[in-house]
């Protein structure tokens, strides 16, 4: 896919330095954000994920002008999402220079149609690819995807949606490009992520928020394939997909449910009235739904 747009360092087009330790080592982080009517949705969660990560691993702290260009970049005519890189910048050798100052590129990308429309649910299998055991990557999403490339390339069907990932000791961990929720007995199950994964931004807004805006209790556990077959709905939740239900995980079949389907429209409705794109209407939103005033 080629970029609608892009800016490195916050100048239009150039060239990546071959000895950016982003492209050498995978010694960076990511974002994908996704852009509606021109503006980017859930900004105030990708931009604290990005910080707090950059911070917890070492890495300067993205600038000011980062944000802004993201903003820029999502105005581009038939923008769909915005994806940036941040980098600890150059140099060699596995040891990082204190004085790092970070490097960064921005793209607009059109959106890719969806393959078939989340609310009808959608079709899964289990990887066979398995995911390591790191703490202290757990969480981040860095630029390290080695994992989810193997697990990607385990099917080319085009009905199947996603695959679901397990770690080396067999949890249940996330999808190779989602997050993973179960749903038993009316309460909200998703994996620890303190080992490994990627803690999503829609992740965060379903415990966070969404859960707690429909009374729903959530619990976040060390979970298996037990749990994964005893669950009474299963769905993904991803910053591009939204909450999609979850039909089938390769022969086992899982219909789409009421608590699925709730969320799902808490989603569109919150979709429609906001996009999320900065601090204030952030706030706003989280304080309705601490004062119950959202429903």
């Amino acid at each position: 896919m080629t970029p609608l747009a892009l800016r490195i360092d916050g100048e239009p087009g150039g060239s990546w330095p071959p000895l950016d330790r982003g492209l050498a080592y995978g010694d960076g982080l990511f974002e994908t954000i996704a852009v509606v009517a021109g503006r980017p949705r859930l900004l105030p969660l990708h931009r604290r994920r990005l910080e707090q990560s950059s911070r917890q691993l070492g890495l300067p702290p993205p600038p000011e002008t980062l944000w802004r260009e993201v903003g820029d970049l999502a105005a581009h005519p038939g923008c769909g999402l915005v994806k940036l890189i941040w980098t600890r910048g150059e140099g060699r050798g596995y040891r990082p220079s204190p004085n790092s100052s970070g490097r960064r590129l921005v793209m607009a990308l059109a959106g890719e149609p969806p393959r078939r429309h989340p609310g009808e649910g959608v079709r899964t299998r289990l990887s066979r690819t398995r995911l390591g055991l790191q703490p202290r990557l757990a969480g981040h999403k860095h630029l390290n995807r080695l994992e989810q490339v193997l697990a990607r390339q385990e099917w080319s069907d085009p009905a199947i949606f996603e695959a679901l990932m397990l770690d080396a000791t067999g949890a249940l961990v996330e999808a190779t490009q989602s997050n993973v929720f179960l749903v038993r007995d009316g309460r909200l199950w998703t994996p620890r992520l303190d080992r490994c994964g990627v803690a999503g931004v829609m992740r965060q807004l379903v415990l966070d928020w969404l859960a707690p805006a429909l009374k729903l209790p959530v619990q976040v556990a060390r979970l298996g394939l037990d749990d994964l077959l005893a669950a009474d709905e299963v769905f993904l939740t991803g910053s591009l997909i939204g909450i999609c239900p979850v039909i089938a995980v390769d022969c086992w079949r899982c219909p789409s449910g009421p608590v699925t389907a709730g969320l799902v429209r808490a989603w569109e409705r919150l979709s429609q009235e906001e996009t999320l794109q900065d601090e204030a209407a952030w706030q706003r939103w989280t304080a309705a739904v601490a004062e119950g005033r959202w429903r």
